[in-house]
């Protein structure tokens, strides 16, 4: 379970840069790749958080 946490933690780092990333390009086509990484990276965080609530209510 930590090493989900840790991963989880570790993937909305990610986003976050890559939104970072994203504002800052002045390059069209950079901007709109980090923009979708960010967004990738958001989908999976919530899917591993959903994993990890799923696992700690089983008894």
């Amino acid at each position: 379970m930590r090493d989900m946490r840790a991963y989880l933690e570790k993937l909305r780092i990610e986003a976050e840069e890559c939104e970072l990333i994203s504002k800052l390009a002045t390059d069209p086509t950079k901007k709109a790749l980090f923009a979708k990484l960010a967004a990738h990276h958001r989908a999976l965080a919530d899917e591993v958080e959903g994993a990890i609530s799923v696992s700690s209510s089983k008894p």
